[in-house]
């Protein structure tokens, strides 16, 4: 049988013959082929009896058409003819979840200030973490790497070679007087006579450690060190770093490895300017950092730490900063970055590599960041990037100097590194905060030219904004420098402990605070990651007229099938089918519509041919009554195990779907409402207050809705092609203003495609714009995913193109809410292969496979716009817009930002020149504020700039300001 294919940049030549070559070859095949316009693909909805395989014939015929294009001269982009669209699913078959590796050495606690014993910088954050851990039982379950030295050669990558050398003459040296002499040349420096020692050791475990990811030996990993390394610059010690370990790893995975994007996310409290100076121009190297700021009155006191410090040159667009500009910023705060800004643009970027520079000097209790995110939460912000760059992620101890805190949040780092599912939350997640909100429109906008996935806000012009109550909606965006106190030639190194200048009654909250949520976060999980539902029986439900119907048998019997060859049936808990009870039946649905279709029991085929034309889209069996029964009931088993305790998560291969299922009559394939069911039974049974439902069916799932419109206890979210009302079930209840009833209002939320063709992009932006946001803020109990796949590429009703291992990446996601305790329920997809695929994708993730991740920015950055992205963003601001009536996580997000602006290579200098009716942005240079040289400087391009910083200390801002005034 002919697999499904699709083209990809081939002549058009090619793709005639190859498509002829392919139609030829399959007489045993039912496919219908249908070239898109934009990927060309070959769309397959034919059934057998086996699993897919390859056609001989057609492999022959993509050798004959790269031939001929090798034969015509064409580039290489023209060779690469035609791809097996499945081909991305068929290599991970053999992909299991890879090794945490884990590198550390002891002797790094020697590091220490020989004369301020309370310095910040001490060997206690180095040992408390591998305390934390041990106790967690985590550092047995890592892949151990053996710390080493870094060569100079290593070093000399990045910095120069009196850098080295002077440090290197330190080494040993235990006057303690010339090295505090030594030290005051440099902002926040201390020098040990391990501290050369400790700086290479830390470097090259964080070298070796990247190689062994890259190499495949650990899928990801941790490296625990000392001393830190983002503040460390070409020829400068500065913020108790020496030599830059995350850079470092970086340019050797360039150099060596000849990675082409690597993605750096910073999330120390301080902005790592050493690491974005080394990179500033590197398009291969995208430098994202979250700091706090306070328009420069916090440390580093750099311009270059601004939202508007976007590089230069061919590096223009890879550098983000994300100033945080007032103290107590929380989760929520966090989330909204990740959510709005880091995660869309790093799935558009595609790295190959991911770096975390983890510092946890933003966690609850730290006296230098003074911010509130929540040791757990460091969990929910790394769980994300874990199915990018093919799983590929090291993470890299920097800062944090509240030990309980940073103990706690690099511990449960590592945890999930690990595989354990991300903790729920102990405590509500709250809105960002307005600053934030302007910070994350004024890195959007500076950005938006370079980045497709960062339009989804729409513009205003000049002339709106002398029109009345616009601080609803239009952003103005601003610039405010405050700066830090004057420059010193001799920077203190004593008494720098920032701890006292917060209030007792501050500490004592904050640790009373970080023991109740240590407390209350529950870290158990079951042994078992995945059980399976599946009943044979389930396939005897059939269309007696139409063998040929979609929704038939075999559909879950390839789902079977494809599981059992990938190995995938042993690994899971298989769960006993039983059938529903009537009772629970009628959870969702009258009793008449359950005594109704039981009575379909021993009719024969003209009376259920009557019976099933009264209703839409429906065909009734004798074995009807007993297969629903089945399929709803093997839900709850799933139900049963996960809320039990005695599985993570679950995979129900069912059928028939549910999802169109009214109260009290059967719509589109579906009999009973399984998932709709289920949620009722998890909170009668189980006590839960919050279920998410995440239908992303191709078809809108009315009957849940219906069933649930009036319920706060059910968030249901459904993402499906509306097509403007016409596509199946059609009418308006499918569309983004459907929000609910009652004190169900605002828990109904719509995200309606009205074009075809939406894919991993689309659906991409779509959970990370609306989805996810309402989902965390929700903070559920329980998820079930009403899981068509008729979404998927190549089915022969939705019309749309998300890949296998798109839907993976989407259940990931999910798994982070509700202590992973996530069912996947089968609903639609008619084309027996893409379900198959799609599904087993879905369970490799739940089981910590490493899915590889899906291609979402390769179509964008290479291709002008599609009219299904277009719609996309246009659906996704409607959706917006209507939502964050109901969900404060989503209120900036309709703001609009000004149009017609372009960023060019000073970073914007031509928008800060700009004088337009207040639009409210500082003169200062541009430059400078990038780094650069200032006025009247000459500095060599080629040589390293000064940090112009300040010392690392808490100090009050001066009472003057040249801030532009503040939004109103």
């Amino acid at each position: 049988m002919s697999s499904p294919i699709v083209t990809r940049r081939g002549a058009q030549q090619a793709k005639i013959q190859t498509r002829a070559m392919a139609m030829k070859s399959g007489s045993n095949s039912t496919a219908a082929a249908a070239s898109s316009s934009t990927s060309g693909a070959i769309k397959s909805s034919s059934v057998g009896a086996e699993l897919p395989k390859r056609s001989e014939t057609l492999l022959e015929a993509k050798r004959r058409a790269r031939n001929m294009l090798k034969n015509q001269g064409n580039t290489p982009a023209m060779q690469e003819t035609v791809t097996d669209i499945f081909q991305t699913a068929v290599k991970s078959r053999p992909l299991v979840r890879g090794e945490t590796a884990l590198v550390y050495h002891q002797s790094m606690e020697q590091h220490c200030c020989r004369w301020d014993p309370k310095h910040l910088e001490c060997p206690d954050r180095f040992n408390r973490v591998l305390d934390r851990c041990n106790e967690l039982k985590l550092l047995d379950r890592c892949l151990p790497v053996s710390a080493r030295l870094a060569t100079k050669q290593e070093i000399l990558r990045l910095h120069t070679a009196q850098h080295f050398e002077l440090l290197e003459q330190t080494s040993e040296v235990c006057d303690d007087q010339s090295m505090e002499e030594l030290s005051s040349r440099f902002d926040s420096i201390y020098i040990h006579p391990s501290t050369f020692q400790c700086s290479l050791l830390a470097s090259g475990s964080t070298i070796d450690l990247v190689d062994s990811i890259i190499t495949g030996k650990a899928q990801n990993g941790m490296a625990i060190i000392r001393p830190p390394g983002h503040h460390a610059m070409k020829a400068e010690f500065n913020g108790y770093c020496f030599f830059n370990n995350v850079a470092l790893a970086a340019q050797h995975a360039l150099d060596v490895h000849k990675l082409e994007r690597i993605l750096i996310l910073d999330y120390d409290v301080h902005h790592g300017q050493g690491t974005q100076r080394f990179f500033y121009n590197d398009p291969r190297v995208l430098y994202f950092s979250i700091h706090r700021f306070e328009h420069g009155a916090f440390w580093p006191h750099l311009q270059e730490s601004d939202y508007h410090a976007i590089g230069e040159g061919p590096g223009l667009g890879f550098n983000f900063n994300v100033p945080l500009n007032e103290t107590g910023m929380g989760d929520g705060d966090y989330m909204a970055i990740f959510q709005q800004l880091l995660l869309p643009v790093a799935m558009e970027y595609q790295p190959e590599l991911i770096i975390v520079s983890a510092g946890y000097d933003a966690a609850l209790g730290c006296p230098e960041g003074e911010m509130q995110v929540t040791p757990a939460f460091y969990a929910h912000l790394l769980n994300p990037l874990l199915r990018l760059a093919d799983s590929r992620v090291a993470v890299v101890l920097e800062g944090g100097y509240c030990l309980e805190s940073l103990a706690e949040g690099a511990a449960l780092t590592m945890r999930t590194l690990l595989g354990d599912p991300c903790p729920m939350l102990v405590e509500p997640l709250l809105p960002p905060k307005r600053s934030m909100s302007k910070s994350i429109l004024n890195c959007i906008f500076a950005h938006r030219p370079y980045w497709r996935c960062l339009q989804l806000q729409g513009t205003y012009d000049p002339s709106e904004l002398k029109t009345k109550d616009r601080s609803r909606e239009l952003h103005v965006v601003e610039r405010a420098w405050v700066g830090g106190p004057p420059p010193v030639t001799v920077y203190p190194t004593r008494d720098t402990s920032v701890q006292h200048l917060i209030p007792d009654a501050v500490v004592a909250d904050n640790t009373a605070r970080l023991h109740r949520l240590r407390l209350e976060t529950i870290l158990t999980v079951p042994a078992v990651r995945v059980c399976y539902a599946y009943n044979p029986e389930m396939m005897e439900h059939r269309n007696l007229d139409d063998l040929g119907h979609p929704e038939q048998p075999k559909r879950i019997q390839f789902i079977h099938k494809m599981h059992q060859d990938y190995q995938l049936l042993g690994r899971m808990k298989q769960l006993s089918a039983r059938a529903a009870t009537t009772d629970e039946i009628c959870l969702a649905h009258s009793r008449s519509h359950v005594n109704t279709m039981r009575r379909v029991l021993g009719r024969d085929k003209e009376d259920l041919q009557a019976q099933a034309a009264t209703y839409n889209s429906v065909y009734l069996h004798p074995a009807t009554f007993g297969c629903a029964t089945l399929a709803a009931g093997s839900v709850l088993q799933a139900v049963d195990s996960v809320l039990r305790g005695e599985s993570r998560s679950a995979i129900c291969n069912v059928r028939p779907p549910g999802h169109h299922a009214e109260p009290d009559q059967p719509h589109g394939f579906c009999i009973f409402n399984n998932v709709a069911i289920a949620a009722q039974y998890a909170i009668r049974e189980f006590g839960l207050k919050r279920v998410l439902i995440l239908d992303w069916d191709v078809h809108h799932g009315n009957g849940t809705q219906h069933i649930f419109e009036s319920n706060p206890k059910v968030l249901y979210i459904s993402v499906h092609r509306y097509e403007n009302g016409t596509f199946f079930p059609k009418g308006p209840d499918g569309n983004y203003d459907v929000v609910g009833k009652h004190t169900g209002a605002g828990f109904n939320v719509n995200i309606p495609w009205n074009k075809k063709g939406m894919g991993d992009l689309e659906y991409a932006l779509a959970f990370q714009q609306i989805v996810m946001p309402i989902a965390y803020e929700f903070q559920p109990e329980l998820v079930l995913v009403s899981a068509g796949f008729d979404a998927a590429i190549g089915d022969p009703l939705g019309g749309c193109k998300v890949s296998p291992e798109g839907y993976g990446l989407f259940t990931h996601w999910l798994s982070a809410l509700a202590g992973g305790r996530i069912i996947v329920c089968l609903e639609g997809g008619y084309n027996v292969n893409s379900i198959s695929y799609a599904m087993t994708m879905c369970t490799k993730t739940l089981l910590g496979d490493p899915v590889p991740t899906p291609l979402l920015g390769v179509v964008a950055l290479t291709r002008p716009p599609t009219t299904a992205f277009q719609s996309c963003l246009e659906t996704l601001q409607c959706c917006v817009e209507v939502q964050r009536q109901y969900w404060k996580s989503l209120e900036f997000v309709g703001y609009r930002l000004p149009h017609g602006y372009q960023i060019g290579e000073n970073n914007n200098e031509d928008f800060l020149a700009a004088s337009l009716l207040k639009l409210n942005i500082s003169s200062d240079d541009a430059q400078g504020a990038a780094g650069g040289p200032t006025d009247g400087d000459q500095a060599d391009p080629g040589q390293e700039r000064p940090s112009d910083s300040k010392p690392k200390v808490k100090v009050k801002p001066p009472n003057h300001s040249t801030a532009a005034p503040e939004e109103q």
